[in-house]
């Protein structure tokens, strides 16, 4: 296997702010180390980046630094230098459970709504900071399956009961249908749009107006068939209608669902950047045909970079 190494020194009248932010730089990239001022990496094209970045900022210090690939490291073998990195996460993941415990405990005897959204600020933390471990967890430690069941568990419990729709539905029904929705289509529309044609009917025909026929399937409109129902927005409901259990949709229909209710329920990262962009397609005017296109893609783009990040879960 191939290593990354690290090695850096700084001048001996440097001052001790140079020295604590590199240290606190190293931590955050997850590199471990085996001997003063020598830290690992796996040679993956992200961790060469930022030992690179690191190296610079040591050089800018007036410091010394070398980024040096390894294959191997005598008396020390890729199975125990993958070790050592798990143990480091797993101890990291262990802070994770220990506050997720603490927090649950609370949440069982709360009756407060404050309460209860005092914790939901604690758990978003605790989710932010478990992503933030698992986008370093380079060897998949175990400890992250059993943190990511618990973190979810007390989502569930946070969760206000959900209007479920009542009529489930079946993909080949609607193989040779039309949709019709609103003009001007924001998160939840695009969003919708892209799971019909990704999902659904690759070559539906979906079309913008305020006026549907009745041949047409309606979605996140006035009485849509495919509309908001309880706390549920447009494509949470599609979801659960057509019993899509992939769990990369699930994690779409969180963002979506933020977007659209703002009800504070769910913490997606991505919820600040997809906005921003969708607004900015809004207000060049694109037509809602360029507006689908561009939508399609990125919830694809989406789609799959939360596959691959809930795979590792």
């Amino acid at each position: 296997m191939n290593w990354l190494v690290f090695s850096y020194s700084l001048p001996s009248k440097a001052q001790s702010s140079p020295r604590v932010t590199l240290w606190r730089r190293l931590r955050r990239i997850g590199a471990i180390t085996i001997k003063t001022g020598v830290y690992i990496l796996p040679a993956k094209d992200e961790c060469i980046e930022a030992f690179q970045w690191l190296a610079q900022e040591v050089q800018h210090a007036k410091g010394e630094a070398l980024v040096i690939h390894v294959e191997q490291f005598e008396g020390l073998s890729d199975e125990q230098l993958i070790q050592l990195f798990r143990d480091a996460r797993y101890n990291e993941y262990e802070e994770i459970e220990q506050k997720a415990t603490e927090i649950e405990n609370t949440l069982n005897s709360a009756t407060d709504e404050l309460i209860k959204e005092q914790i939901r600020e604690k758990l978003a933390k605790l989710q932010k900071r478990y992503t933030e471990i698992l986008t370093l967890d380079f060897f998949d430690c175990p400890a992250a399956n059993s943190v990511a069941i618990h973190l979810r568990r007390i989502e569930q419990l946070l969760q206000p009961s959900l209007i479920k729709p009542s009529k489930p539905v079946l993909l080949s029904d609607y193989q040779d249908r039309q949709w019709v929705t609103r003009p001007r289509p924001f998160i939840d529309r695009l969003a919708c749009a892209w799971l019909i044609r990704r999902w659904i009917n690759p070559q539906a025909i979906i079309r913008y107006s305020l006026h549907p026929q009745p041949s047409e399937v309606t979605f996140d409109m006035k009485e849509a068939e495919f509309g908001h129902q309880g706390n549920l927005c447009s494509f949470e409901t599609m979801l659960l209608r057509f019993g899509l259990e992939d769990s990369a949709l699930h994690t779409i229909a969180k963002l979506v669902h933020e977007l659209d209710l703002r009800d504070g329920l769910y913490l997606v990262p991505e919820t600040v950047g997809v906005e921003t962009i969708v607004k900015g397609w809004l207000l060049a005017n694109l037509s809602d045909t360029e507006l689908e296109t561009r939508g399609y893609q990125l919830f694809e783009g989406l789609y799959l970079a939360f596959s691959q990040f809930n795979h590792k879960m």
